[in-house]
């Protein structure tokens, strides 16, 4: 994610994104060369649990539905984001800009991917749906990340 476009994110997660924009700027300050890469989701932390919290492995029975379960998210294979990466490196259009990966088809809600997921196991999974409110309590003054870069 783009951290010079994620100032309504909530604690403890703002911190990450403040402590980014501190080197972005630094960086900016100093001239130094940069490209930023923006890519969102790394589909191979949240894909494979189906955004389940706390667990790398599939549901097998019943799956967290967050919120509704419709707000869109950018899922990006890891590997894209290195060659796209390498490749900006000697690209002079790339040069001081933020690269955006935004790959069309890897748009979808908790709910669209489950439903693929469902589709591919053959298995209906039980939803039960966590609130807005409640998964946001649940998140109150809890641990953020040791490392952020």
């Amino acid at each position: 994610m783009d951290p010079a476009r994620m100032e309504h994110a909530l604690e403890p997660g703002r911190i990450t994104f403040d402590e980014k924009m501190e080197i972005r700027r630094a960086i900016e300050e100093g001239n130094i060369p940069h490209t930023y890469i923006s890519a969102n989701c790394f589909a191979g932390y949240f894909v494979p649990n189906l955004c389940q919290m706390r667990t790398l492995l599939p549901p097998k029975e019943k799956v967290h539905i967050y919120g509704d379960g419709n707000v869109k998210a950018i899922f990006v294979d890891e590997d894209d984001v290195a060659a796209y990466t390498i490749k900006c490196i000697d690209d002079p259009r790339a040069l001081n800009k933020t690269i955006y990966l935004r790959p069309q088809e890897n748009i979808l809600s908790q709910n669209e991917l489950i439903a693929k997921w469902e589709k591919l196991s053959g298995k209906v999974l039980k939803k039960i749906p966590i609130p807005s409110d409640e998964f946001l309590a649940s998140m109150k003054d809890g641990q953020r990340a040791t490392s952020n870069f």
